[in-house]
């Protein structure tokens, strides 16, 4: 059964850094695009970063980018997001999922994870 798991979110203060995961099983993680999404309260879910199958090119939206990093262990089966400069208006729950290719459009994505709270505050 394919499955992704999400964690690493946490309270953490402005400024501060997370490194979320997000760890596959029953499926090998490199024959997909990874990507993370994140949906705020009363907010539709946003994508974030993508990580292409393969390769591993990386993609990030203006929101995030010289802030957060995209990157992916084959041998762990693992993506991770490190998240760095982190700022209140990142606060969301923020999910792992995969795809053909890489996009920004949660339609786009079929397998999801459970997601991970992660809260910027003072």
């Amino acid at each position: 059964q394919a499955l992704l798991v999400e964690s690493g979110g946490g309270l953490v203060q402005p400024g501060g850094s997370l490194r979320l995961s997000c760890a596959a099983s029953g499926f090998t993680l490199d024959y997909y695009a990874t990507g993370w999404f994140r949906q705020a309260p009363g907010k539709e879910r946003e994508g974030i970063s993508c990580i292409t199958r393969g390769a591993g090119s990386t993609y990030y939206k203006n929101s995030v980018k010289g802030r957060f990093t995209i990157s992916r262990d084959n041998a762990k089966n693992t993506v991770y997001l490190q998240m760095n400069s982190l700022k209140p208006e990142d606060t969301a729950v923020y999910y792992c999922a995969t795809s053909r290719q890489c996009s920004y459009s949660a339609p786009d994505f079929g397998s999801w994870g459970q997601g991970t709270q992660v809260t910027v505050s003072a």
